[in-house]
């Protein structure tokens, strides 16, 4: 009896450091987002160890390198196809240069505008026929290139000519005092003080049916930025001489030259001109329109 009482004790002994070996064996772990809403337990400041597998301890951990973020890779970059360096529409000094060029090889007959429109594109092509290019009407980098090399760098004299016209003898009314004197048989507007040409420009008039008044007028009012309220066109640098009648800069005029035709206005073709026209008359300067 005695010897048995004593493997029962030692039985309930071995339990009882069986029991304290397995709870010595757990630890609190990090849990984050409790859902009763009480704080987590943490271990103090190392993480608990992995546990025991059925197949005995896991391989150690190891931490792995820090690496950049992963960047997808670029796709190749593609050159655009070139566009071309001047087409219908374009304005400016490179259109100018390219009229004069096309004018010393003949195919430009007119005074550079600066202005890319009808009579241009009709020239381009022309160049590009002779060159076995496509006949687009826009200047293209190969076009440029040929152009260029068959021609020299035009002059000031090429670029702003004083006139596609001759000015022609002035009307004795123009010879005194500071006048705007235009003449429909030349086409021309001449800038005049005391009987000194100082400018002289490319003008048109109006069609049969709106025609250009003749005569002497003087200026009435000036208006820098003026929109035709008849017709809702622009009218830049308008002087007003006779009405609804002005000397004014036209967009128009600068691209289509003389096939076409004002409302009974005087257009002038270069800005330039007109501008420095504008900045140089007052209402009351006077104004000769002969036939």
């Amino acid at each position: 009896m005695q010897r048995g009482r004593g493997r029962r004790t030692a039985s309930a002994m071995a339990a009882v450091l069986v029991a304290a070996a397995l709870a010595a064996g757990c630890r609190p772990v990090t849990v984050t987002g409790a859902p009763d809403g009480k704080l987590a337990r943490h271990s103090p400041t190392t993480p608990a160890p992995p546990p025991l597998g059925l197949h005995g301890p896991p391989a150690p951990r190891h931490s792995a390198p820090s690496r950049a973020p992963h960047t997808p890779p670029r796709a190749p970059h593609r050159a655009r196809a070139a566009g071309p360096l001047l087409a219908p529409g374009s304005h400016g000094a490179r259109v100018r240069e390219l009229q004069a060029r096309l004018a010393q090889l003949g195919l430009f007959g007119r005074t550079p505008t600066g202005s890319y429109a009808v009579v241009t594109a009709s020239a381009v092509r022309g160049f590009q026929r002779r060159q076995g290019l496509p006949r687009t009407g826009a200047v293209q980098p190969a076009a440029w290139l040929a152009l260029r090399s068959q021609t020299r760098r035009p002059t000031r004299a090429e670029l702003y000519p004083s006139t596609s016209r001759p000015v022609g003898a002035l009307d004795p009314r123009c010879m005194r005092g500071r006048v705007i004197c235009i003449s429909k048989r030349s086409d021309t507007l001449a800038w005049v003080v005391d009987g000194r040409v100082v400018s002289v420009m490319d003008v048109r008039f109006g069609s049969q049916y709106t025609p250009t008044r003749e005569g002497t007028f003087a200026l009435t009012f000036k208006s820098r930025h003026h929109v035709s309220t008849l017709y809702h066109t622009a009218m830049p640098y308008a002087m007003f001489f006779s009405g609804g009648q002005a000397v004014h800069y036209s967009a128009d005029f600068a691209a289509r030259g003389y096939r076409g035709a004002s409302h009974g206005c005087v257009n002038v073709r270069d800005r330039q001109k007109v501008a420095a026209l504008y900045a140089a008359t007052k209402k009351g300067t006077k104004v000769v329109i002969t036939h």
